[in-house]
């Protein structure tokens, strides 16, 4: 099941998670007009997800709705005590929808999308998080493989690419598995293969990024008909500039190593 989503739900959160990890301390800069209003847009849909929530609170959809909407919002906080309020309203709904119905794959899904909001307010707490978000995207995964457009493939492929391999669950065999299954499963997806050629350039393997670039360029025109409106305005402004820094990394000749007399 491929859900339409409002907000993309790229690498940005992730990488937000993975840096506190990493004791990286980024100033937040002032949002721009087009931020502004995509914040506008998931505070609406967070408001409207609310609503039926509350008015339905024993229904597990309702629920898990509000938990994506909760992670949406989260995106767009400006300080650590406002998006660690959304992500704990998102758990405890995601949880809720769960006890409900344990087979929702959705409900195990943005469980483990709010515990990752949750732990970019943790600072180096955050480690002890790792193991749950791994376990929820497994589950979801095995529920639904489709869900998000392959999501939990992508997700789990981001956190073993970038978490660490010593004390927690980093693996680039392990990445590489993943993001090449989300993309099998969701080719016309950006974010998958995006998420794959990133990792790839990482990994310093320009020819693999090279033979994914070219397919995603030719997939790029479809996609821009596929996934269109206001919902996927914040997509589209994360996934252009990432093709585009990408295709500059690919065009630049590759960094020489050097002799080891001129290091000396």
């Amino acid at each position: 099941m491929a859900l339409a989503t409002p907000i993309s739900r790229g690498t940005a959160w992730l990488a937000g998670f993975l840096g506190v990890l990493a004791g990286i301390n980024q100033a937040l800069a002032a949002p721009s007009a087009a931020e502004t209003g995509f914040a506008a847009y998931a505070k609406k849909s967070f408001q409207e997800a609310q609503a039926r929530y509350q008015k339905a609170p024993g229904e597990a959809a309702a629920a898990w709705q509000f938990g994506r909407a909760c992670f949406d919002l989260a995106e767009f906080a400006t300080n650590n005590p406002g998006r660690a309020s959304l992500a704990d309203q998102g758990i405890a709904a995601c949880r809720l929808a769960i006890a409900r119905g344990t087979n929702s794959a959705p409900a195990h899904y943005y469980l483990a999308m709010n515990v990752g909001q949750l732990a970019r307010t943790k600072g180096l707490a955050a480690l002890k998080l790792v193991d749950q978000m791994e376990q929820e995207f497994n589950r979801a995964r095995a529920l639904d493989k489709l869900l998000d457009h392959a999501g939990p493939d992508r997700n789990l492929g981001l956190l073993y690419r970038d978490a660490p391999v010593i004390g927690s669950v980093g693996s680039r065999s392990r990445a590489r598995e993943h993001l090449k299954r989300a993309v099998d499963l969701a080719p016309q997806y950006p974010e998958n293969r995006l998420s794959l050629i990133e990792a790839y350039l990482q990994w310093g393997e320009r020819n693999g990024a090279h033979s994914e670039l070219l397919v995603l360029e030719q997939a790029w025109p479809a996609a821009r008909t596929n996934f269109v409106g206001e919902a996927w305005a914040a997509s589209w402004a994360d996934w252009d500039p990432r093709l585009k820094k990408l295709k500059k990394k690919l065009e630049e000749p590759p960094k020489a190593l050097g002799s080891p007399r001129a290091k000396r």
